[in-house]
């Protein structure tokens, strides 16, 4: 077979999985944040779409009290307003990607929810192994923007999050998106153009989870502080052992002496018999 021939069958091939991808889900968000901003889209076109529809069966409404109805033509006309306004506001405005100069920009938190939905919309010109990463990283982007919240804006940390999930992982998406579909089986290097992709995502993959590990180490140390706190507070709860508590102090009646004894034995030693 010619490589006319097998660079035919490999695109076919990719598009036959490209579409098994979106049928089974892959309008889906890859995180929760670019999610968040789907809700918002979508609520801010219902809140259009009821003020719109009101708008319409208000007018309605006072061109019946003036005109003393509107008869059977302006309902009709009523209606017919109220379901173009329906059928044209839910499908429009559709949910914008971000621009690729965009990502970088606003504070972190909406930087992250940026490159979540502009991954998203990348997915169906991407290899199956690269898709199935892309997901992955939606999920530590989650995680990393939960750790960035607290972080401030010139912290050396999030000029790092902004290099590498700003410009680094769209820039190499949008490196293999500028290849013709024909020349990505050629290889550089012994590698082609999916091969890449595949390796440079899972490199950006291991950096995101090592930021997010470094950024969550002061919690993950001041657990260990509480956790060792509590081993010597109460004693080895987790692993079984009796509490380390102190025996609490006891006087013998008439005395005036504490001692740290146990209740069993005082009692042994007020009745001999």
């Amino acid at each position: 077979m010619d490589p006319t021939a097998r660079n035919s069958d490999r695109v076919l091939a990719e598009a036959r999985a490209s579409l098994t991808q979106q049928r089974a889900g892959g309008r889906r968000s890859i995180g929760r944040r670019a999610a968040e901003m789907k809700r918002q889209h979508q609520v801010a076109k219902l809140t259009r779409l009821l003020v719109t529809v009101g708008a319409i069966l208000l007018a309605a409404t006072v061109a019946g009290l003036i005109l003393d109805g509107i008869g059977i033509l302006g309902l009709f006309v009523t209606i017919l307003a109220a379901a173009a306004a329906f059928a044209v506001l839910t499908k429009y405005p559709k949910m914008p990607v971000p621009s690729l100069d965009a990502l970088n920009t606003g504070d972190v938190r909406t930087m992250v929810g940026r490159t979540e939905l502009w991954l998203e919309a990348q997915r169906p010109a991407l290899p199956p192994p690269a898709v199935r990463l892309v997901d992955q990283i939606g999920v530590q982007l989650d995680a990393l923007g939960a750790q960035l919240e607290g972080l401030r804006t010139e912290e050396a940390a999030t000029g790092e999050v902004r290099r590498l999930v700003g410009e680094h992982l769209p820039g190499m998406v949008e490196s293999y998106r500028k290849i013709p579909p024909h020349l990505r089986a050629e290889e550089r290097g012994g590698r082609n153009a999916d091969q890449q992709l595949v390796d440079g995502l899972g490199k950006i993959s291991v950096e995101i989870d090592a930021i997010t590990r470094q950024l969550a180490s002061g919690d993950l140390d001041a657990l260990a502080v509480q956790t060792r706190f509590l081993d010597y507070r109460y004693g080895g709860g987790i692993d079984g052992d009796p509490p380390a508590l102190p025996a609490p102090d006891i006087t013998l009646p008439g005395s005036g002496v504490p001692l740290n004894i146990e209740p069993k034995t005082i009692e042994r030693q007020k009745d001999p018999g």
